[in-house]
């Protein structure tokens, strides 16, 4: 499920068109929002120099048509909001790409960020108003947000994600509750149950397991944490009952019991079968009914478990384990396979970026030559000459003598792109495959080391009673 919204981006009062463009682009591509850049990508641009790239079209738009821009757009911004949950960071980041490049219909340069640092993932996709032809502008046509929102939908569905579905107005409820912002301490308390489900020996390893998530450990009198974002250290003994310094050193002893304070409201798709629970593990900290609850459940999954095997034409466990391995190895090929044709993609932007930029600075080069090198006309083209610079850099890394036509590259792209969908849907098969037959494996084998231990237990009492 995807929110959509489009947003003419305007010039600031009291600031240049170049400080507004880096303004804009260096928030989407704030390296604390998109895990240090590696959820940035990019069409027809680098999003290293995409500022300059915009601004340089935008010059070259009036040097060829003879026009002066009557608005102040500047660029155009798309912002998909993915329902919590939902899609992986990676995945929201391709579905953005596929939004924009169907909406700008591939005549617009534009990047796509992903940013992780809110509940819900979200995409910020700007696009140049100026076509990469540098001929035509962008025209917000009436109910483009709609066609954004339309778009965005389709290729939701595309990829297996839930739509937003309108409902009459006599149909609609008026939100009055809103969900709990979560604070800095929250997290904190989160993240601390996390690491105590690890059973770290001491507080030391306690602490070193809550560093290796991000934190920065501040000790003294009062330890404290920091974390991603935060600007100041928090006290343990300021994370309320549970989690204070004393309790926790008392948990990892062995003399409390760590209790979180959150109460679990994730709700998860039906499975056609879970894992099995250790009732023996869990009944340490667990009482009769727990137990009751166990048996049933587990008799209830061994079930489900026994008809997975029989619908599969499961004979043996050595049959169950080359399934398993079969799936196992299906998926890693489609995967492989995927991040193949995600490499591809990646390559063919580059180089169509490359071979543009290197088009349209060509004779701002020649000129730079022509002068001697010269420092002055340097830096009256600085933008032009550095983007000369590196597509002529690329090319030499690559051993290229002869650039390949943009046509073929686009035609290339459309082929690649159209078999990475076709893979994409049947890693997502593979990977519910693979994901039935390792937990019928599991189920069976923890079945049989309970049973084995119920064998035991048994022959212990009889020798017991013998005695």
């Amino acid at each position: 499920m995807a929110a959509t919204r489009l947003i003419a981006m305007h010039l600031n009062k009291g600031k240049t068109l170049a400080q507004c463009l880096r303004d804009r682009t260096d928030y989407a591509q704030n390296p604390e929002k998109t895990e240090k850049g590696n959820l940035v990508t990019a069409y027809a641009c680098d999003p290293m120099t995409v500022d300059e790239e915009f601004l340089l079209a935008k010059r070259q738009y009036q040097h060829i048509t003879g026009r002066q821009q009557k608005s102040n757009v500047i660029a155009y911004q798309i912002r998909q909001s993915f329902k919590p949950g939902e899609i992986t960071p990676e995945e929201a980041n391709k579905v953005g790409y596929e939004l924009a490049m169907r909406f700008t219909k591939g005549k617009h340069a534009f990047i796509v960020a992903t940013h992780v640092d809110r509940a819900h993932i979200h995409n910020h996709i700007i696009f140049n108003s100026t076509t990469i032809d540098c001929k035509r502008k962008f025209k917000d046509f009436h109910l483009s947000g709609l066609t954004v929102q339309r778009c965005s939908d389709i290729i939701c569905v595309e990829h297996g994600l839930s739509i937003i579905e309108e409902k009459p107005y006599r149909e609609r409820v008026k939100r009055t509750e809103y969900p709990k912002k979560e604070t800095f301490r929250d997290t904190i308390c989160a993240d601390i149950d996390a690491v105590m489900k690890q059973k770290p020996k001491d507080f030391e390893e306690f602490l070193q397991l809550l560093a290796q998530n991000g934190y920065e450990v501040k000790r003294g009198k009062n330890t404290a944490l920091r974390g991603k974002g935060q600007t100041r250290f928090i006290r343990f003994r300021s994370l309320g009952a549970g989690y204070t310094e004393e309790e926790l050193r008392a948990v990892l002893l062995g003399e409390k019991v760590h209790r979180s304070k959150f109460k679990s409201t994730q709700v998860h798709g039906k499975p056609k079968f879970n894992l099995l629970v250790d009732i023996d593990e869990k009944m340490q900290a667990k009482g009769i009914g727990y137990q009751r609850w166990a048996t049933v459940y587990n008799l209830k999954q061994m079930a489900q478990t026994m008809i997975f095997i029989r619908e599969h034409g499961i004979e043996s466990l050595d049959d169950l384990q080359q399934k398993t391995d079969a799936a196992s190895a299906r998926f890693d090929e489609l995967s492989d396979r995927l991040k193949a044709s995600e490499k591809r993609l990646v390559e063919i932007a580059a180089l169509k970026t490359h071979i543009i930029n290197y088009s349209k600075t060509r004779d701002t080069y020649v000129e730079y030559r022509k002068s001697g090198y010269s420092k002055k006309f340097f830096e009256a083209h600085r933008a032009e000459i550095t983007l000369h610079k590196e597509a002529k850099n690329a090319f030499d890394q690559l051993g290229m003598k002869k650039l390949p036509k943009v046509k073929d590259l686009n035609a290339e792209y459309a082929q690649v792109l159209a078999e990475k969908k076709a893979t994409y849907a049947e890693y997502r098969a593979a990977r519910s495959e693979m994901q039935e037959y390792q937990k019928a494996r599991h189920n069976v084998e923890v079945f049989f080391e309970m049973q084995r231990n119920q064998e035991e237990q048994e022959r212990r009492e009889q020798q017991a009673q013998d005695r």
